[in-house]
């Protein structure tokens, strides 16, 4: 009996020792993302106050991001039924010509060539949700295809950026007098954040969409049609990479093939490591915001100190890895713990 107590009582601390790991663990998986950003406005800060730790950059940081935020909560949808969409930056860049040449060409009023050119994303959108729930089409193979043949029905309209009879007003929705000193697209993105953010919390919707990308099997037999739900997520990708490509157009004052398609990967890079924060392995919306932050405070610091700019890339990947990974490990030994 003696014995059985003494075991028992060296067991107790090591049992403790295992929740404070866990804890810890758990912790970690949860804000690693978000400490990192923290962190690296601290280093930042300290290193270059009188550039980097000022009200002009932090809105200029606020106005890098405001691109990416766009589209990458538009890619969060995708991801949160459990598909992918690898259009998004080739559907930008495609609009963002075509919204140039409705204004150039053809002559249309701004809010018609606008309201056209988001009714395209859109459509296109509903283009690979149906290759993708109709067809069958593996989402990668769908929409790499639909992206690719946009590029060249992008460049068979126009080879060269199109930049002549573009109104002034058109380029004053970015690029216009801000309000209280902050870019035009940056009011776009908070809208844009919050409302998506209120249709996958707030709303029926956005539950059947977190149960479809659970699991779609139990989402399908309880009644949710899930062939609907995804071309829903689509839709919205292909409406937010559409926003995307007309605020870069009216940022750049021309329509340029394939001025978008890199934040096809700045898009998934952010929603990745957003789905490291706060919550473990899930995509969302706040998490995606947290996403595009650590990558506009490290571009933005990289150009402060003179980095070259293949550094951005090295450190584009080099961050998706290392905060993934930590945070995948952190949630195996905490499950384990």
């Amino acid at each position: 009996m003696t014995n059985v107590t003494a075991a028992t009582a060296e067991r107790a601390p090591d049992r403790s020792a295992a929740r404070r790991r866990r804890a810890i663990l758990i912790f970690v998986s949860r804000y690693a993302t978000f400490i990192g950003l923290l962190a690296m406005i601290f280093f930042f800060s300290i290193n270059a106050p009188d550039t980097f730790f000022s009200r002009a950059n932090f809105i200029n940081i606020l106005s890098q991001a405001s691109l990416t935020a766009i589209i990458a909560a538009g890619l969060t949808y995708t991801l949160v039924v459990g598909e992918f969409d690898l259009s998004i930056g080739y559907v930008a860049s495609f609009v963002g010509l075509m919204v140039a040449g409705f204004l150039a060409k053809a002559g249309l009023p701004i809010p018609v060539a606008i309201g056209l050119a988001l009714l395209i994303g859109i459509g296109l959108g509903l283009v690979n949700g149906t290759l993708v729930t109709k067809v069958r089409i593996n989402a990668v193979i769908a929409t790499l295809g639909v992206g690719t043949m946009l590029s060249g029905i992008g460049f068979s309209y126009s080879a060269f950026p199109i930049a002549m009879g573009i109104p002034r007003e058109f380029t004053n929705i970015a690029i216009g007098r801000p309000l209280f000193g902050i870019p035009n697209p940056v009011y776009v993105m908070i809208v844009v954040l919050v409302v998506l953010w209120i249709i996958l919390n707030k709303t029926e919707t956005g539950q059947r969409m977190q149960a479809v990308g659970s699991n779609i099997e139990a989402a399908r037999l309880s009644g949710i049609r899930v062939d609907r739900i995804k071309m829903f997520a689509f839709a919205v990708a292909g409406f937010c990479a559409a926003l995307t490509g007309v605020l870069l157009t009216s940022l750049l004052g021309s329509g340029t093939l394939g001025a978008a398609d890199g934040y096809l990967l700045d898009a998934f890079a952010a929603v990745f490591l957003g789905s490291a924060t706060l919550r473990e392995g899930q995509f969302h919306i706040l998490g995606t915001l947290v996403g595009v932050l650590v990558l506009a405070v490290g571009f933005n610091g990289l150009s402060i100190f003179g980095a070259p700019t293949y550094f951005q890339p090295i450190f584009k990947g080099g961050v998706l890895v290392l905060a993934v990974g930590l945070s995948t490990l952190a949630r195996r030994y905490a499950a384990s713990g």
